[in-house]
């Protein structure tokens, strides 16, 4: 079974990243869109046949070591 961690950095903690992303597609011609922040994706094979599972598993991994839980937050789900 496959999942998906989706970590982003919180509310409040400047993204420096999405700056430069959001100024870049105003560069483009993509104008008047509103903040915007950058993340990862992160998918994952993992042994469990069961969906809460697999899921309950990559929350730890994302505990342990996929977010930094100071300043990310993460979203654990099931991948198509």
């Amino acid at each position: 079974m496959k999942i998906r961690v989706t970590v982003m950095l919180k509310d409040g903690v400047l993204d420096p990243q999405g700056k430069a992303i959001g100024h870049a597609l105003d560069v483009l011609g993509f104008h008047g869109l509103g903040e915007v922040r950058a993340g990862k994706v992160i998918e994952i094979d993992v042994p469990q046949s069961d969906p809460a599972a697999a899921v309950a598993k990559g929350e730890d991994m994302a505990r342990a070591l996929l977010a930094n839980l100071v300043i990310e937050d993460f979203a654990v789900e099931a991948a198509p």
